[in-house]
């Protein structure tokens, strides 16, 4: 079979799957009603948690973990509003739903930006001009620096910007992309960063920056500080930077880890989406597993169907396995870390 043939194959089979899951449990069919409670849930269970964590009654760590799995949540919300899979005929709760996960996910970019991005990402998924995943190190051999960038999209987003509008304007010349797309893409990913991500990434630098200060002062015996002004802005600032910001921080080195690495890179056939992605979901996945909401067990059949829910898909999960396995995608391959996430053997030039 054709990898066309293969793909129209697992879509017919795989939204069966899914039909039969709905006839069984009707409820699942009620997608506003559901998307909007699992939001609203989310949402209190941080707060409730994060007042706890205020008034001493909940430890740091616990805090940072249970909200971090609930930002998560609200990822896989957001990107499901993303596809208008909530309240597509009723924008205001639609723009409201969006605006509120961008709140408490402040390190991600414009969702509404993100949009453009991500139909891009799957238009043209694994190539050099996937902007998507290549602002979260997709495609990049590992190394210190690809690790200490996994979560960062603002610094390590300039550090690969050089390269990745290189590699466009070379796509462009070749004819694999319109010169007016690639200037889209081009302004829209800075724009996508402003005002917003980029102010939480410079509080956590600032953040950990003055963390360090104070490991070196009471190692040394010295007394550096940052200005007094920059220590107000940080300590009025403490109750965002814990309960939301380093939680982000956690969910979205998770994801970001994940995703990176179970999509494939620069040799995809355009088209092919047997060769975009793989299921990762090995044992040791686990723990980042949790923070990005099992992302790496299921965002393979988000590519092949994309217009369903993130949790009809989690709860779908096992039967659609079986029919990408049926049809040859990809388990487990971790041959992608050494291969720099190529889908072919892969030599460095």
């Amino acid at each position: 079979m054709k990898h066309q043939e293969k793909s129209r194959q697992i879509r017919k089979e795989i939204n069966q799957s899914y039909q039969q899951l709905k006839e069984e449990y009707p409820l699942l069919k009620r997608q506003n009603s559901i998307g909007f409670s699992i939001f609203l849930v989310s949402i209190t269970i941080i707060v409730t948690v994060s007042i706890g964590w205020y008034q001493e009654i909940i430890p740091t760590w616990l805090m940072i973990i249970v909200n971090a799995f609930f930002m998560g949540i609200l990822h896989e919300i957001e990107h499901d509003l993303i596809h208008w899979l909530y309240f597509k005929k009723q924008k205001p709760i639609h723009h409201f739903m969006l605006f509120s996960v961008w709140i408490l996910r402040p390190l991600t970019i414009n969702p509404w930006i993100r949009r453009t991005l991500h139909y891009h990402h799957h238009k043209f998924s694994g190539t050099l001009h996937d902007v998507e995943e290549r602002g979260v190190t997709n495609g990049e051999p590992w190394s210190v620096k690809r690790l200490l960038t996994t979560a960062d999209i603002v610094l390590g987003g300039l550090l690969r910007l050089k390269q990745m509008f290189k590699d466009m304007d070379r796509e462009v010349k070749n004819g694999n992309l319109k010169d007016e797309t690639s200037s889209t893409l081009k302004r829209i990913t800075f724009l996508g960063l402003i005002p917003l991500t980029i102010a939480a990434h410079v509080i956590l630098y600032l953040f950990f920056a003055d963390l360090l200060l104070h490991w070196i002062n009471a190692t040394f015996m010295t007394d550096f500080s940052f200005p007094f002004y920059i220590e107000n802005a940080l300590n009025s600032l403490n109750v965002v930077i814990y309960t939301i910001l380093l939680p982000n921080l956690l969910r979205q080195f998770c994801l970001h880890f994940i995703t990176s690495n179970m999509h494939y890179f620069g040799d995809v056939e355009e088209g092919n989406v047997m060769e975009q992605t793989q299921v990762l979901n090995i044992w040791w996945t686990f723990p980042m597993q949790v923070f990005c909401f099992f992302f790496g067990w299921t965002h393979s059949i988000h590519h092949f169907v994309v217009n369903e829910t993130f949790y009809v898909r989690h709860i779908g999960r096992k039967q659609a396995w079986e029919v990408l396995r049926k049809y040859g995608v990809r388990f487990n391959d971790l041959g992608t870390f050494r291969r720099a996430n190529r889908y072919r053997e892969y030599s460095k030039p």
